[in-house]
């Protein structure tokens, strides 16, 4: 297979939840384009912000799902945040751990000390996922904050897609304790760079693709780590919020789901695509039916060229003809 978007890419970055799966389900697509990766030779890394599990725990699961991977292919925000900590504390430190025990694993893996207590006199409190956080881990959080100790949370996503629908990410709780402290968090996984820069480095890689759902993490980190991005849309964000994205969380391509790494990257590039026409006019963007073949995603596409070339931010969206008012439909933006 050759003219496809993982062509002159060197590894790929696969976001998890919302991109290669929903809790407990494949995505439609992820199995046939994971491994079409694998097939070319081009290095996978999957890339989480979730700190709850460990890396065996991801490839176990993956394994569960029909995905062949190793924990060398796992980057997982846990790791990313136990690296900032030892970056900015010296060994044998004690650190304040809310989450999981996998996130205790791997700060004592780094050579710190995972302590549970403000009474321990942490010199730092990393935050991660866990579901059986309670009322007691944030206030001890709180009080070590409060007290000077480092800060740093993996990641700060506010939600988490499951196969029943969104519910509570990191970054709920990370607002807790935000507003518990007044204070912010070092944040280590997307849209911050140590995640991503730790995956393309353990890969060997020098042209890396990001791939996700998720427009201010997934997305924005690829701004931030200077790598191009394919937003897919089987998570977290829609079309609407794609077209009204700021310049700092715009991907460079967009497909339905992981099977655009296997088109011609002119056709899920964010450009002016054969089918449609887009005018910003008045501060309305209109869409009109031109000459060939065409389908929604190319309107989506040429919608985005058009509107980011102009502005940014929400815009009322109208049809100029039949065609487009279905498209529209179909996209949610009519």
């Amino acid at each position: 297979m050759s003219g496809t978007l993982l062509d002159g890419h060197d590894v790929v970055l696969f976001d998890l939840d919302g991109t290669v799966f929903r809790g407990g389900e494949l995505v439609p697509g992820a199995l046939e384009a994971v491994r079409e990766v694998h097939r070319r030779g081009v290095q996978v890394r999957y890339v989480t912000n979730n700190a709850s599990k460990p890396d065996q725990a991801v490839v176990d699961h993956l394994a569960g799902l029909g995905l062949t991977a190793e924990r060398a292919e796992v980057s997982t925000s846990a790791q990313a945040g136990a690296a900032v900590l030892a970056e900015k504390l010296p060994a044998g430190s004690r650190v304040l751990v809310v989450g999981s025990a996998a996130l205790a694993s791997e700060v004592d893996r780094v050579g710190l000390v995972p302590v549970s207590d403000f009474a321990d006199d942490p010199a730092a409190v990393v935050q991660g996922l866990s579901t059986e956080i309670a009322y007691r881990d944030l206030a001890e959080a709180c009080l070590a904050i409060r007290a000077g100790a480092l800060w740093v949370a993996c990641n700060g996503d506010r939600t988490l897609p499951t196969e029943r629908g969104l519910v509570p990410g990191n970054g709920a709780l990370v607002e807790l304790l935000r507003a518990a402290t007044d204070q912010e968090p070092l944040v280590a996984g997307k849209p911050e760079r140590p995640l991503l820069d730790r995956a393309v480095d353990s890969a060997g890689g020098r042209s890396p693709l990001m791939v996700g759902d998720r427009l201010d993490t997934d997305i924005a980190g690829a701004v931030n780590a200077g790598m191009p991005s394919l937003m897919v849309l089987t998570g977290v964000n829609t079309p609407a919020d794609l077209l009204g994205a700021a310049p700092e969380m715009r991907p460079d391509h967009v497909a339905a789901d992981l099977r655009g790494l296997l088109q011609d990257p002119a056709e899920v590039a964010i450009a002016a695509q054969p089918g449609w026409r887009a005018r910003v006019e008045d501060g309305v963007l209109e869409l009109a039916r031109s000459e060939g073949e065409a389908d929604a995603l190319a309107a989506l596409r040429t919608l985005c060229a058009a509107w980011w070339a102009a502005s940014s931010g929400p815009v009322e969206v109208r049809a100029a003809d039949e065609p487009a008012k279905a498209a529209l439909r179909e996209l949610g933006l009519a």
